[in-house]
């Protein structure tokens, strides 16, 4: 018994290294490798960085397939117009619309975006119950389930404030990363 216990603990050792070295090397058919550089704040981006650009494309194009068309309603944003945002319900009227000061959001690198449902007479909705396909799904949780397939994270799915147009690539980048001046390098 105690040496099938040896033996098991063993495997289960071995099997958790094997697992973190996977994950820590990554594999690369799986997933996009990306590098990253470290910038200073005369180089941060103020656009979106072209891969989620790509990305926000493909989610368009997946969408329309499901006869659903979004509309971006904000991707990069500088830290001056994220401080505005940020007033909004603290310092002038307004309902409160984010909990991120400048240089706080993933909005201020370019690695997220905003969308909305747009309706064929070209009204811009953001009823997450509407089903305009009329499958018997909401229209935009169908958006962010085609989002997260192409590797965006959804602001729905956040444990606290729940930001429901909120779609965002970290590519493994936390807020301190991007503040410290490291960052995605753009593809040559």
């Amino acid at each position: 018994m105690k040496k099938l216990l040896i033996l098991s603990m063993l495997f289960l050792f071995a099997f958790v290294a094997y697992q973190s070295f996977l994950f820590i090397k990554g594999d690369p058919d799986s997933a996009e490798q990306v590098e990253y550089e470290v910038v200073n704040a005369e180089n941060l981006p103020t656009e979106l960085h072209p891969i989620l650009a790509d990305k926000v494309e493909s989610l368009k194009e997946k969408t329309a397939e499901k006869d659903i068309t979004i509309l971006i309603t904000d991707d990069y944003r500088s830290f001056e117009e994220q401080e505005k945002l940020y007033d909004k319900g603290r310092k002038t009227s307004g309902k409160v619309v984010t909990y991120t000061e400048g240089g706080e959001s993933y909005h201020n690198y370019g690695l997220a975006v905003d969308f909305a449902l747009q309706l064929e007479n070209g009204n811009v909705i953001w009823d997450t119950e509407y089903d305009g396909n009329r499958n018997g799904k909401s229209d935009w949780f169908e958006v962010a389930d085609i989002a997260k397939d192409l590797g965006f994270q959804w602001g729905g799915d956040w444990r606290g404030f729940k930001d429901y147009p909120h779609l965002q690539m970290d590519f493994g980048l936390t807020i301190n990363d991007l503040q410290g001046g490291k960052y995605l390098k753009y593809p040559s």
